[in-house]
């Protein structure tokens, strides 16, 4: 089904998006990307949707209604950070994906949990930016051929005879116009020119405070104009340099960050998506001794952002209480009933990955659009050498996949990673110079590629 982005943000973009997807459409888009676990799939496309229907009812109402957080457990690998990814990607939703092992309590060195909203801030500004640009992306064109013009064929000099200036106005208008064209045309893109430039800004300051490190949300020469960065200096370059120097200068006047701001703020309020990746690290009650000590601290800490609260970051104030979260661990030593009571509530929907077998990684390798042999064979395919994978052969790094994961430790479709580029290994560092274009890979080609490998169990541990 075709996405079509918005023409305005004026309307959510991630509003409009998720208004053309119905449940069964978000399984169906997932589908191109990730083989199986039709369970986690249903529930992240009916807690998208939910959040549509949230704002279509009136706001009293609306702002009573609660995001049902997701709590994927499963083993690595299975598919837990690409369903979060791509549900994101398809509504243009403003998606962070974040481990809670980095945070800790507070009172101890280290990340504070209410970073992540920041980050995530950040993330949404840089995409509403881009798309604001996108919008302006004509105007400021035109506006930078017209700068162009004007440092190749300054305007002339106003004179007291009236009917030469009259002829004068004539030439340097028909001289433009020529310029103009060859402009588009990119005759005069290695013609140097002198141009003024800013000189480079100095980045945002950092501080340590109790949360950790932070930036200061402002530029110094915002109050001291032409302090640090207010100056210009004089450079010779090219005309192609120039203009991507100019367009970034007419971007920035043309693009209002401060409805930039605005934007970015509400879509993560209405929109945001947080993946909140490795609770189970965090899982477990309080041991009173060793490096657990703070387990609990992080979860009482995560408790209230994922409640709902007022988070101040750079850009404004923003509150939390309808972005959903997607936590997601493999809960092999702890479970989630380890999780304090108050936080295993705010996740409500618990579903279970199922591990991968090895009909799975057979359609892993062949059916996705960025099914891993359709990326050897583009790879190989730059190089002029085409790469044919037979089905036995995938049928065998399947097989060795699986039975890899078994005998080491499972790391899901990963694996088939570590397999393929071994088998791809001489194909690939001779390929430049490589005499035969067309090379055919069966199961053979792929059993005599990892049969040392495969023979020796210490090898097989550290290679695949």
């Amino acid at each position: 089904m075709p996405i079509i982005l918005p023409e305005s943000l004026d309307r959510p973009a991630a509003e409009a998006l998720e208004a053309e997807l119905t449940p069964q459409e978000i399984v169906a888009e997932l589908d191109k990307y990730i083989i199986g676990q039709k369970a986690a799939k249903k529930a992240v496309a009916i807690a998208l949707r939910n959040r549509y229907r949230r704002r279509k009812l009136p706001p009293d109402l609306a702002d009573e209604i609660a995001p049902k957080n997701i709590l994927m457990i499963g083993p690595t690998g299975v598919g837990k950070t690409e369903i979060s990814r791509r549900l994101a990607k398809l509504t243009c939703s403003p998606f962070l994906k974040i481990e809670a092992s980095k945070f800790t309590e507070v009172g101890y060195v280290g990340r504070d949990v209410e970073s992540m909203i920041r980050d995530l801030v950040r993330i949404s500004v840089d995409m509403v930016k881009q798309e604001k640009i996108a919008e302006i992306e004509g105007k400021a064109r035109a506006a930078v051929d017209e700068r162009l013009l004007d440092i190749l064929l300054p305007p002339p000099k106003r004179r007291d005879d009236a009917s030469g200036e009259a002829e004068e106005e004539t030439r340097f208008h028909d001289t433009r116009e020529k310029l103009r064209v060859q402009l588009r045309e990119g005759l005069l893109d290695d013609r140097i020119v002198d141009m003024e430039v800013k000189e480079k800004t100095t980045p945002p300051l950092e501080m340590i405070s109790n949360s950790g490190i932070e930036e200061i949300g402002f530029q110094i020469q915002e109050f001291l104009p032409g302090f640090l960065g207010g100056r210009t200096k004089r450079r010779r370059m090219k005309v192609k340099e120039a203009r991507e120097l100019i367009l970034e200068e007419e971007e920035k006047r043309l693009v209002d960050m401060d409805q930039v701001s605005r934007l970015a703020v509400e879509r993560v309020e209405q929109s945001g998506i947080i993946f909140l990746d490795e609770v189970d690290k965090v899982a477990g009650r309080e041991s009173g001794h060793g490096p657990d000590v703070s387990r609990e601290g992080v979860q009482r800490d995560l408790l209230p952002i994922i409640e709902g609260t007022t988070v101040n970051t750079r850009f404004g104030l923003v509150r939390t209480d309808h972005i959903l979260f997607i936590g997601a661990g493999a809960f092999h030593v702890s479970k989630p009933s380890d999780l304090i009571p108050e936080l295993q509530g705010r996740f409500p929907i618990r579903v279970e990955l199922t591990p991968l077998t090895k009909d799975d990684f057979v359609r892993i390798l062949t059916e996705p659009e960025n099914a891993l042999i359709r990326q050897y064979e583009a790879l190989m395919g730059t190089e002029g050498v085409h790469v044919d994978f037979t089905p036995d052969a995938v049928d065998e790094i399947a097989d060795i996949a699986e039975k890899v994961n078994a005998d080491a430790e499972n790391i899901g479709a990963r694996r088939l990673h570590t397999v393929v580029e071994k088998v791809m290994e001489d194909i690939s560092f001779a390929a430049p110079n490589i005499a035969q274009k067309n090379i055919r890979i069966d199961r053979g080609y792929v059993q005599d590629h990892l049969r040392d490998i495969l023979v020796s169990q210490d090898l097989r541990r550290f290679i695949l």
